[in-house]
C-alpha cells in the first residue's frame, strides 16, 4: 500500500513537472489561423507627439483602435471596431469612425435584412485628457480643418420613417386621418461641432460640405425638396456662426474650392436637368468679404473654347489672382446616334482597328471614359476677368507647380510619339513652358524622357535622362541646358538593371531651399550639385556607401516642404546591400563629415515619421520572427519604446527561421537566397523543400511576412510551419536568354543546398507565378530534379503571347519581349529562335514533373490560353496535370474565398507529392461540371 502511494505521488510531481512543457508546446499553422493574423495600418501622432494612434485589423473580422501616450505605453486606450481615425490640431481629441460588428452584418445579410434597416457607421469624439467619449450614431461621413481649427462636421444617414402603428380594428375615426406623404430629398442632417466647447450649428437636408484649409469657413450645399426653390450653397462663418446664401435654385454644385487666403470661393454649377444628356455647367466666383457672386465662365466664354468641363479640378494660385479650371470640346452629334427611327437591336456594333490608329482598339475601350471626361487646363485672370486657354488637344497636358506660386507651367506633347507605345514604352515627349499670362507656349526640347519637374524655387526644369544616362536640368530665365551629373566618376542609372530597356535613375534627394543644390543618388551615396555650375559636386556621404556597400538615402520627414532646409538634420536611412542590415545615420549637407551611425541591425525599418512640433518619432521594424509593431523614440533614436504587441498568438506556432545563403551560379556569378527553416531546425535531418522565385528576393531577409491565403503564390510561413524548408534564390538574367538565366541561378542554388545534407532531395517542389509561373515551366523541361511543380498563370508560348493583349490596361504584350521583363530584346520576326528556344510549350514532351497550374479566366496580365495551351499539351502527352481556373477572378486572386481555396488545394498538392500524403479527391476525380458549385473535393482519397 505504502508502495502504492509513493509510486503514485511521483507521478504526481512528474505530470506537473510536465505542465509547463505542454503548455509552452507549439503547434503548426493551418489554415484557420489566417483570418486572425493582424495588420497594423494609418499610425499616426499628435501635432505635439504626445500621442499615437493606428488601427490593428485581423484580415478577417472585427479591428481595432489603439491610441497610446507616447511618453507612457501604458496608458492606451482601445476602441474596438474603430477606424478612419483623426487627431484635432490641437492634440486633445481623437475623432474617427466605428463600424457596426462583422458577424452581425453577417446574421442580418442572411436574413436579406434591406439595406436601409441595416446598421450603419457611428461616430466617436474622445477626449485624450479625461477618456471621456462622445458618440453619435448613423453618421454618413465626417470631415475636420486640414492645418489648423478645431472644429468637426458630421453628416448622418437619412432617417428612417417612423413605422406605421397598428390600426385599433374598431376605431373607424381614423379613415379618414390621411397621412402627408414625406417630401422627397437626398439631402441629410449636418452637424457643425466646436471640439471641447459648446458651440454646434445644425442643417438639414445637406448633400456636401466641406471646411477650408483653416478652419474659419464651412460651405454646405442644399440638396432639392421637391423642387428647386430650396437648392443652393451656403457659407459658414465659424467665428461668428453667421450662415450666408452663395448661390440659390440651381440643379447642381460642384467643385467648391475655397482660395489659399480665404478671399474667393468658386464653384461649378448648372440649371439644366438632372436628366439632361448633354448638360452645360458654369463657373462661378464669390468674393467672401464683398458677398459678390459672380458667374466667369460658361460655354459663350472668350477662351473656353468648347464649355467649362465638370471633370476639371478648381483650385487657385498661391497668390489669388488666378483660377485654375477645366475645360472640354462641346459635344458632338452624330446623326446616326441621333436617328430615332433605328431600333437597338438594329445598331450595329463593331471595333475596327486602324493600322495608323495612335492607340489600338484595347487601349482605346479601356481609356474611353478617361477619354470622354478629359479636360484641358484654363486659368482665369481674376483681376483682368479673363479666361486663358493653357492647354489643348495638341498639348493636352500641363502640369502646375503644387502651390501654383510661379507664372508659368509645363506643357507635354506625347502625339508625335504615341503610335509606338504598344512596343516602346520609353518614348518621350515634346516639352513646352507655357505662360499663365498668355497661354504662349514656347517649345523647351523635343522627345524628351522621363519626367520633367520644375524646382522648388521655379529656376529650373529638372529630368533623369535615360538616354544619356545623366541628370540634366534646363535654366528657365537663361534659357540654358546642363548635365549636372557628366563631370561626376559615378554611375547614375541603375547598375543591376538587367532587362532591353534603358535603366532607370536611382532617384533624386530634392533641391536646397532656393534652389541652392541639387541631391542625387548613384547606387549607394548621395551627391550635392550646384545647377549654376559654379561649385564642383560634393559627394555628402564621402563614398562611404561604396566603400562599406551600404546604401544612404535620405529620410524626407516634412512631407511638405518645398525645399530641404540643410539647417535640419540630415537624417539617412541606410541598408546593407550584403548583410541586409539597415537603420539610420545623420549626414552633413556640406560633407565635411562622414555619416555617423545612429541605429543600424539586423532589421528592416519602414514608415519613419515626426511629430509635426516636437522631436518625438515613431517607426517600425520587423525581422521574419518580428511583427513591425510601432516604436517611438527621441530625434536622437537613442532609446526605441515599443507600442503596440500586434499578433501575440504567434508565440504559440511553430514558426521557423531564415538564413541568408550566398552561392556561385553556373557561370561563377556570386549570388544569394533565403533559406526559410522550420522551428527546431536539425541540420541532420532531411526535410521536404520548397523553392520559390521570382526575379530578386534576398533583400527581403528581414521583411515579416504574414501567414495569409494564397493570392497566387506559396505562404512561406504556412509551408515553414509545416515542416518545409523554403528556398528563395536571386536570378540575374542574360538579354534574350530568361529561360536559361533561370536555370543558371535557380538550379546550382538549389544543389548547393542539398550538398550541405539536410535536403530531402527526391522530396523538392518549385512554385512561381506570372514571370515566375514562365519561369516553373521552362525548369520543369531542362530538369527531372523536382518531384512537383506549381506554375501561376505561366507563359509558354511566347511566340502567341507576343501578339497578345494585356487587358489590363488594353496594351498590347509586344513591349513585354522587347523590352521589359521577358527579355528578348527584339520583335519575333529578328529573333525568332529567341522566342522559340525560351518557350516551354514547344518542350513539353521533356517534362516528368505533375504540375498544378492556376490560369484565371479575366487575367488581365498574362493571357488567360497560355495555361491553357500548358495544360493541352501536357494532356495530349498523357502527364499528370491540373489546371484551376477561378471565374470571374483577375492574375492574382482577389477574393479571399478563392485564395482560401487556393491555399488549401496548393498544401494539399504538396503534401501528396513531398510527405506522401494521401491525394484529395479533386487531384484523383477531377470536379465535373455537374457537380462544379455543389463540392469542392478537399476529402483525401483512400487509393
Amino acid at each position: 500500500m505504502m508502495k502504492n502511494i509513493r509510486f503514485q505521488c511521483v507521478l504526481a510531481l512528474w505530470m506537473i513537472s510536465l505542465l509547463p512543457a505542454l503548455a509552452q508546446e507549439k503547434r503548426s499553422l493551418t489554415h484557420a489561423d489566417y483570418d486572425r493574423w493582424e495588420t497594423i495600418s494609418s499610425d499616426r501622432m499628435t501635432k505635439d507627439g504626445k500621442w499615437i494612434g493606428y488601427e490593428v485589423n485581423p484580415q478577417d473580422g472585427d479591428g481595432r483602435l489603439e491610441i497610446v501616450a507616447t511618453a507612457n505605453s501604458q496608458n492606451r486606450i482601445v476602441i474596438p471596431r474603430a477606424n478612419r481615425f483623426g487627431f484635432s490640431h490641437n492634440g486633445q481629441y481623437a475623432v474617427g469612425r466605428i463600424v457596426a460588428q462583422k458577424d452581425s452584418v453577417r446574421y442580418l445579410k442572411l436574413k436579406k435584412t434591406k439595406p436601409d434597416d441595416m446598421p450603419k457607421d457611428s461616430l466617436f469624439v474622445l477626449d485624450l485628457a479625461s477618456g471621456a467619449m462622445e458618440k453619435f450614431g448613423r453618421v454618413k461621413s465626417f470631415s475636420m480643418p486640414v492645418k489648423e481649427g478645431n472644429w468637426l462636421a458630421i453628416q448622418f444617414e437619412k432617417e428612417l420613417p417612423e413605422k406605421p402603428k397598428k390600426k385599433d380594428p374598431a376605431d373607424t375615426t381614423q379613415i379618414n386621418n390621411v397621412k402627408e406623404k414625406p417630401k422627397k430629398t437626398d439631402g441629410t442632417k449636418l452637424l457643425v461641432k466646436s471640439l471641447g466647447q459648446a458651440t454646434s450649428y445644425e442643417f438639414a437636408r445637406v448633400k456636401s460640405f466641406g471646411f477650408n484649409e483653416t478652419g474659419t469657413f464651412l460651405y454646405y450645399t442644399l440638396a432639392e425638396e421637391d423642387t428647386l426653390k430650396n437648392t443652393g450653397l451656403f457659407i459658414l462663418d465659424l467665428s461668428t456662426g453667421i450662415s450666408k446664401p452663395i448661390d440659390e435654385r440651381k440643379t447642381e454644385y460642384l467643385g467648391v474650392a475655397f482660395s489659399p487666403k480665404d478671399k474667393y470661393v468658386s464653384f461649378l454649377t448648372t440649371e439644366d436637368s438632372a436628366k439632361a444628356k448633354k448638360p452645360y455647367y458654369d463657373l462661378y466666383l464669390y468674393e467672401i468679404a464683398k458677398e459678390n457672386n459672380q458667374k466667369i465662365a460658361g460655354k459663350s466664354t472668350p477662351g473656353v473654347n468648347g464649355m467649362v468641363s465638370k471633370n476639371g479640378n478648381l483650385s487657385f494660385s498661391e497668390d489669388e489672382t488666378k483660377l485654375f479650371f477645366g475645360t472640354a470640346p462641346d459635344y458632338v452629334s452624330f446623326a446616326y446616334e441621333d436617328d430615332t427611327t433605328i431600333l437597338e437591336e438594329e445598331r450595329v456594333k463593331l471595333d475596327i482597328w486602324g493600322w495608323q490608329d495612335d492607340e489600338i482598339q484595347p487601349m482605346q475601350l479601356k481609356n474611353r471614359s478617361r477619354t470622354q471626361n478629359k479636360s484641358y487646363l484654363a486659368a482665369y485672370q481674376i483681376k483682368s476677368k479673363k479666361v486663358v486657354p493653357l492647354a489643348d488637344e495638341s498639348v493636352a497636358d500641363v502640369s502646375l507647380d503644387r502651390k501654383s506660386k510661379f507664372d508659368y507651367a509645363l506643357g507635354f506633347d506625347s502625339r508625335p510619339y504615341r503610335r509606338n507605345y504598344s512596343w516602346d514604352i520609353q518614348v518621350g515627349r515634346d516639352l513646352y513652358l507655357i505662360d499663365l499670362a498668355t497661354g504662349a507656349k514656347t517649345l523647351v526640347k523635343k522627345d524628351v524622357p522621363g519626367s520633367p519637374q520644375l524646382s522648388p524655387a521655379g529656376k529650373y526644369i529638372y529630368w533623369y535622362d535615360s538616354r544619356d544616362s545623366a541628370w540634366v536640368s534646363y535654366e528657365i530665365k537663361k534659357g540654358a541646358f546642363a548635365n549636372l551629373t557628366k563631370s561626376i566618376p559615378s554611375a547614375f542609372y541603375d547598375e543591376l538593371h538587367d532587362s532591353p530597356s534603358l535603366p532607370s535613375s536611382y532617384g533624386a534627394a530634392g533641391w536646397l531651399k532656393d534652389d541652392a543644390g541639387f541631391l542625387v543618388y548613384d547606387r549607394f551615396d548621395i551627391w550635392k550639385i550646384d545647377p549654376t555650375g559654379k561649385k564642383q559636386p560634393v559627394n555628402i556621404t564621402q563614398s562611404q556607401g561604396k566603400g562599406t556597400g551600404v546604401i544612404f538615402r535620405r529620410e524626407r520627414l516634412d512631407l511638405l516642404e518645398e525645399g530641404i532646409d540643410p539647417a535640419k538634420p540630415l537624417i539617412l536611412e541606410a541598408f546593407d546591400e550584403k548583410t541586409k542590415k539597415s537603420g539610420f545615420f545623420i549626414g552633413d549637407f556640406e560633407g565635411k563629415t562622414a555619416p555617423q551611425e545612429v541605429i543600424f541591425t539586423d532589421h528592416r525599418y519602414l514608415g519613419l515619421q515626426k511629430a509635426e512640433n516636437a522631436d518625438v518619432l515613431s517607426v517600425r521594424r520587423s525581422t521574419y520572427l518580428e511583427f513591425p509593431d510601432v516604436y517611438v523614440t527621441d530625434i536622437f533614436m537613442k532609446n526605441f519604446t515599443k507600442i503596440s504587441s500586434a499578433n501575440p498568438q504567434q508565440a504559440q506556432v511553430k514558426w521557423g527561421s531564415v538564413e541568408l545563403v550566398e552561392y556561385l551560379a553556373n557561370d561563377g556569378t556570386p549570388l544569394q537566397g533565403l533559406l526559410f527553416k522550420p522551428e527546431n531546425f536539425d541540420a541532420a535531418k532531411k526535410y521536404p523543400m520548397l523553392v520559390y522565385f521570382y526575379e530578386r528576393n534576398s533583400d527581403g531577409l528581414h521583411s515579416y511576412r504574414a501567414p495569409a491565403p494564397s493570392a497566387s503564390t506559396i505562404n512561406i510561413p504556412y509551408f515553414v510551419s509545416n515542416g518545409y524548408l523554403v528556398f528563395v534564390p536571386d536570378i540575374k538574367y542574360d538579354l534574350g536568354l530568361p529561360g536559361p538565366s533561370a536555370y543558371n541561378c535557380i538550379i546550382p542554388g538549389v544543389q548547393s543546398l542539398v550538398a550541405r545534407g539536410f535536403v530531402d532531395a527526391s522530396n523538392m517542389a518549385i512554385q512561381g507565378q506570372s514571370w515566375g509561373g514562365y519561369q516553373v515551366a521552362y525548369l520543369i523541361t531542362q530538369t527531372n530534379m523536382f518531384k512537383a511543380a506549381g506554375a501561376g498563370a505561366p507563359v509558354v508560348n511566347m511566340t502567341s503571347a507576343y501578339g497578345g493583349i494585356r487587358w489590363g490596361t488594353g496594351m498590347s504584350r509586344m513591349f513585354q519581349y522587347e523590352q521589359t521583363q521577358s527579355r528578348i530584346g527584339g520583335t519575333l520576326w529578328e529573333k525568332p529562335l529567341y522566342y522559340l528556344e525560351n518557350s516551354p510549350l514547344f518542350f513539353m514532351d521533356r517534362v516528368n514533373t505533375p504540375v498544378l497550374i492556376m490560369h484565371n479566366d479575366e487575367d488581365g496580365a498574362v493571357p488567360w490560353y497560355q495555361g491553357i495551351e500548358m495544360f493541352m499539351a501536357l494532356k495530349r502527352l498523357n502527364k499528370p496535370a491540373w489546371l484551376l481556373q477561378y471565374n470571374g477572378e483577375d492574375h492574382n486572386l482577389v477574393q479571399r474565398k478563392n485564395r482560401k481555396d487556393l491555399s488549401i488545394r496548393l498544401a494539399q498538392f504538396f503534401d501528396h507529392y513531398l510527405k506522401g500524403a494521401p491525394a484529395p479527391l479533386w487531384m484523383t476525380e477531377g470536379l465535373p461540371a455537374v457537380e462544379k458549385g455543389r463540392t469542392l473535393k478537399y476529402e483525401l482519397s483512400d487509393r
